[in-house]
């Protein structure tokens, strides 16, 4: 039987397989989430550079949130949608990691489509 990091590391690679079957020259827009915070960046992985990033941790958002719940993310989500807008990029590959597409992930991406991104 296969540990939990076993698991979150066969999500990982099968996701960035499909990314870069579909990205197709398109930045990445990379999640990743401990308990506490959520962290998002949209990465040029051509470049090798991060054009836009975001995390519950910013001073200005810090009184506003209550850690890394849905609401949390969704504010990311909306914040980092707009940087990427910003930035010039309207289209992005959506990189969870290893970690399911629900909960926090999932607030954090419906937010970001909200906010003008497509994936």
């Amino acid at each position: 039987m296969a540990n939990s990091k076993e698991l979150f590391d066969r999500r990982r690679r099968r996701n960035r397989t499909q990314l870069r079957k579909v990205s197709s020259g398109r930045p990445r827009l990379s999640v990743h989430r401990t308990l506490q915070q959520i962290y998002v960046q949209v990465i040029d992985d051509a470049a090798g550079k991060t054009i836009a990033s975001a995390s519950s941790l910013e001073k200005d958002l810090r009184g506003k949130l209550k850690g890394g719940n849905k609401e949390a993310a969704a504010a990311i989500g909306k914040l980092i949608a707009e940087r990427a807008i910003k930035a010039g990029v309207k289209e992005v590959a959506f990189d969870r990691g290893g970690y399911k597409y629900h909960g926090r992930v999932k607030a954090l991406a419906d937010a970001a489509r909200e906010g003008g991104l497509s994936f």
